[in-house]
């Protein structure tokens, strides 16, 4: 892929061996972006660090694959309901996306993103509260240039982060002083999923992308590229690849020819051949190679 190319191309790469093979594998495919975990995501991650080695190693692998910091998203533990009203749970949660700055912060990357979780007693105004705050005490405790990232959800069940408004709500409820070091992504199977129309025309699918930048005063800082296994609608949340589920190809035709897919990490989430190669295996995965040609294409890069 051209170095000139305006797209950042990435994928979650597989971290068998660490988040620095990570980085390997993606290099070798060609991308220009990078997402990864720095803990186990079925876990709270409240108490874990990351070890300063653990830091040297992913660094230079960035830095040899030449992949920039800033260009690289981490994604927080599944886990995470800063949402919830349920006080030990909340504290907990909150306290794992602290961690999450902490770690992310060390390794100087551009962002991490989180799913921002459930309103499980039904008062979704009141959610939204409850996961400002747990940004803001976030933000407060650590200093550094990595953002947090609200990422939209698919809408399951009682989720909060559906709609351009429900993003839009819990990021203005972080002070002013703190808003710049905050922003937001969106996954396209996730805007499907939740019913925003991606799929009529390229006019429908700006229209939608315009909605959260209206609300939210702001572009996406990322996107998640992925085809959904469900229809328009139906709130769940499983990936295709590209061009083979229901949103098909051509839509990601439109979302890489507008102006808001330049210039930030446009990561594949997509289905992989193998999720647990060697531990110093860094070739790149199959599926995701086949991916990023074919985004590359769509592009026209």
């Amino acid at each position: 892929m051209p170095t000139t190319s305006p797209h950042l191309f990435g994928a979650h790469t597989p971290y068998t061996g660490g988040i620095d093979m990570a980085a390997r594998r993606a290099g070798r495919a060609g991308m220009k972006a990078l997402q990864i975990f720095t803990t186990i995501p079925k876990f709270y991650g409240d108490k874990a660090s990351i070890r300063p080695e653990r830091v040297t190693r992913f660094k230079a692998a960035l830095a040899d694959v030449g992949i920039e910091p800033q260009h690289v998203v981490v994604h927080a533990a599944y886990v995470l309901n800063t949402a919830t009203h349920e006080p030990e749970k909340w504290t907990r949660a909150a306290a794992g996306l602290k961690k999450e700055l902490e770690r992310s912060s060390a390794l100087g990357v551009g962002g991490f993103c989180f799913h921002p979780g459930a309103a499980r007693d039904g008062n979704r105004e009141a959610a939204l509260e409850r996961v400002a705050k747990a940004i803001t005490q976030a933000l407060e405790s650590v200093e550094s240039d990595t953002r947090i990232l609200v990422e939209n959800t698919a809408g399951a069940g009682l989720t909060v982060g559906k709609t351009p408004e429900e993003v839009a709500g819990i990021l203005s409820l972080v002070p002013s002083r703190l808003r710049k070091r905050t922003g937001y992504g969106l996954d396209t199977c996730h805007l499907h999923s939740a019913g925003h129309d991606l799929t009529s025309s390229a006019k429908s699918l700006k229209a939608v992308l315009d909605a959260f930048e209206s609300a939210t005063g702001e572009p996406p800082s990322f996107f998640h590229l992925n085809d959904s296994e469900h229809p328009q609608g139906s709130n769940k949340d499983r990936h295709a690849l590209i061009g083979e589920g229901s949103i098909g190809a051509e839509p990601f035709r439109w979302l890489l020819h507008d102006r808001r897919a330049r210039g930030i990490p446009l990561i594949l989430e997509t289905p992989q051949a193998d999720g647990d190669p060697a531990v110093n295996d860094d070739t790149p995965d199959e599926l995701d190679v086949r991916m990023i040609k074919l985004l590359t294409t769509l592009a026209g890069d």
